[in-house]
């Protein structure tokens, strides 16, 4: 995968444009801390009697991947936001999220540095 299948260029390039690199780099350190606890409240809800939290959960993740222009990672969450899978299953996901939302970083981090 590429940098353009990761990340929405023409809204980081944006928030570049407009804001500055310096912001573009706090919210992407903004979010990467925010990000593993989003994923850590992720993981304390895939009990199937948590389902109402692990929606929730997802959502604000969702909102905040989509607002940092990370495509892959907010198309996991919209695919798993609703998903009433059995435990195993939700586990597997939290995995699949938390590696790819580690890629979709180090691209946005790697693109930053050179824009």
């Amino acid at each position: 995968m590429n940098q353009s299948e990761h990340l929405d260029l023409s809204l980081l390039q944006g928030y570049i444009d407009n804001l500055g690199k310096s912001v573009v780099q706090q919210m992407l350190e903004l979010y990467i801390g925010q990000s593993a606890i989003y994923i850590e409240e992720i993981s304390n809800t895939v009990a199937p009697e948590k389902q109402k939290l692990w929606q929730e959960s997802c959502h604000k993740m969702k909102g905040a991947a989509g607002s940092v222009g990370l495509l892959l990672v907010h198309k996991k969450l919209a695919t798993i936001e609703k998903s009433e899978e059995v435990e195993a299953t939700k586990k597997l996901y939290l995995e699949e999220l938390s590696d790819l939302n580690t890629i979709a970083y180090s691209e946005f981090s790697e693109w930053l540095s050179k824009a």
